[in-house]
C-alpha cells in the first residue's frame, strides 16, 4: 500500500467485514432451511431467486440513475437491514408448519441479498481504485471480507445448537449499519487515492448521479464482446457452483439426521474456507496476480473445479465434498474474485455500477437456474453424469477466463495514454 491508500483500505476492510459477517451469520441458517424444505424442491427455490433478482435490479438501476453513490449505497443496505428484522420477527412468531414456508422465502431472499450487498461493495471499489491499484490491493481488501466471514461463521457454528435464529438475525441487521457508516468515511477519503491532475474532476463526477437509462446494464452487457464474456465467466462459475451445492445438499442430507448438526457442518465448512482464503489474501494474492497476470489467475479456479468434479465422480463422499468445497471456495475468494473485479476497472462509470450490478446478480442467478435444472435433467445430484457434465462446463470456463484476461490487459494498456494525457 502507498501512504495515501492506507486509510481507505482500512475503511474498506471494516465495510466488507461488516457485510460478510452479516451474511455468514445467516448463511448456515439458509442452508439448513433449504434442506428442511426438501432437497428435491431446491430448483424451485433457485427459480424464485432468479425472478426476485430481476425484479430488484430495476429499482436499484433507477437509484443509480437518480442519486449519487453516497446516497444510493446507504439506501440499499438499510432496505436489506429492514428485511432481516422482518424475518427475525416472523421466525419468532411462527409455528413449525409456518417455519418451513418462511424458511423457503428466507432461502430465496438471502440468495438475492448476498449477491447485492457484496456487488455494491465491489462497485464502489472499482470506482475508487485504478486498474493498477486493483491488482495490488483487491486481494488484500478481500481479506477484510474473509475475516468477517470467519467471525460470522464462527458465531453461528458456536450458537446454532443453543439459540434460535432470531437473535442471530438481529445481529446481522446491526452489522449492515456499520457498513453504511464505512461508506460515508470512504466518500470523504476517496480524493486522496489518486495523485493525478484529474482527481478533482473524477470526484466531482462521482458525487453526481450517473444518469443514463434504467436498462443500460442489460443493453451494455449484451452489446459489448468484453462484457458479454465477463457475464459468461460468471455464468459458467455459477453453473458449476450450483452443481457442487446440490451434490453437497444430497450428501449432507444422508449423512446427518439432526438439523443442528447439519447447520454446524455448513458453518464448519465456511470457517475452514475463510481461514484458508485469509492466508492467501494477506500474503499471496497480490503476488500471484502480479506474477501470473490476469489470464492465468482467472484460469486457476476452472482447473481446480475440473479436478474436484473428477474426484466426486469417482468417490461422492462427505470427505470429498468437504475438501472440494473448501479448496474451491477458498480459491474463489482469495484469487478469482479479486482478479475478476480488476476486469471492471477498465470500464466507464455507468458500466461499473449498472452493468456490473446486472452481471453480478441476474447473470449469476441465471447460472444457478441453468445448473439447478441441469442437475434435475441429469437424474439428480447423486448421478455421476452431473459431475461429468460439470467437468465439460469448467473446461469452457477455463478458455473464457484466458481470453478475458488477455482482453483486460489490452484495454488497460489503451487507457494508460489517455490517463497520462489528462
Amino acid at each position: 500500500m502507498q501512504p495515501e491508500e492506507v486509510r481507505a483500505v482500512l475503511w474498506c476492510w471494516l465495510y466488507i467485514f461488516a457485510v460478510l459477517s452479516s451474511y455468514y451469520i445467516m448463511r448456515p441458517i439458509r442452508d439448513q432451511m433449504g434442506i428442511a424444505g426438501g432437497v428435491n424442491n431446491l430448483q424451485w427455490l433457485f427459480a424464485g431467486t432468479l425472478g426476485s433478482m430481476i425484479l430488484l435490479n430495476l429499482p436499484f438501476a433507477y437509484l443509480v440513475k437518480k442519486l449519487p453513490r453516497s446516497r444510493f449505497i446507504p439506501l440499499t443496505y438499510r432496505f436489506f437491514a429492514a428485511n432481516i428484522l422482518l424475518f427475525a420477527l416472523a421466525l419468532a412468531l411462527a409455528g413449525p408448519g409456518q417455519t418451513i414456508w418462511i424458511g423457503r422465502i428466507f432461502f430465496v431472499w438471502i440468495s438475492v441479498y448476498n449477491l447485492f450487498v457484496v456487488s455494491v461493495f465491489w462497485q464502489l471499489n472499482v470506482d475508487l481504485f485504478s486498474p493498477e491499484q486493483g491488482k495490488r490491493l483487491f486481494g488484500f481488501v478481500a481479506a477484510g471480507a474473509t475475516i468477517g466471514a470467519i467471525i460470522g461463521a464462527a458465531i453461528t457454528a458456536s450458537l446454532a445448537r443453543y439459540v434460535p435464529p432470531t437473535p442471530l438475525l438481529i445481529g446481522a441487521a446491526v452489522l449492515l449499519e456499520v457498513a453504511v457508516f464505512s461508506v460515508g468515511r470512504l466518500a470523504r477519503l476517496s480524493p486522496a487515492l489518486h495523485r493525478r491532475p484529474e482527481t478533482d474532476r473524477r470526484e466531482k463526477a462521482a458525487e453526481r448521479p450517473i444518469g443514463g437509462t434504467v436498462v443500460a446494464g442489460v443493453s451494455h452487457a449484451l452489446g459489448s464482446p468484453y462484457l458479454l464474456n465477463v457475464g459468461g465467466f460468471l455464468l459458467l462459475y455459477a453453473i458449476t457452483s450450483t452443481f457442487v451445492y446440490f451434490q453437497q445438499a444430497e450428501i449432507v442430507s444422508h449423512s446427518f439426521a439432526d438439523r443442528g448438526a447439519q447447520t454446524a457442518f455448513f458453518a464448519t465448512i465456511d470457517f475452514s474456507v475463510n481461514t484458508l482464503a485469509l492466508v492467501f489474501q494477506l500474503f499471496l494474492t497480490g503476488r500471484i496476480v502480479l506474477s501470473l497476470g490476469v489470464p492465468l489467475a482467472l484460469a486457476i479456479l476452472p482447473a481446480l473445479t475440473m479436478i474436484g468434479f473428477g474426484t466426486l465422480a469417482l468417490a461422492p463422499t462427505l470427505a470429498a465434498i468437504a475438501v472440494f468445497q473448501v479448496a474451491r471456495r477458498a480459491g474463489d475468494y482469495a484469487i478469482t474474485r479479486p482478479t475478476r473485479e480488476v476486469l471492471f476497472t477498465v470500464l466507464p462509470r455507468e458500466d461499473r455500477y449498472k452493468t456490473k450490478g446486472f452481471i453480478d446478480t441476474v447473470v449469476y442467478r441465471l447460472g444457478d437456474q441453468v445448473g439447478a435444472w441441469s442437475v434435475a435433467l441429469l437424474n439428480g445430484p447423486a448421478s455421476r453424469g452431473a459431475a461429468v457434465v460439470a467437468i465439460g462446463v469448467a473446461a469452457l470456463w477455463l478458455a473464457n477466463g484466458l481470453w478475458l484476461g488477455r482482453r483486460q490487459r489490452a484495454l488497460e494498456a489503451a487507457l494508460a495514454p489517455a490517463a497520462a494525457g489528462e
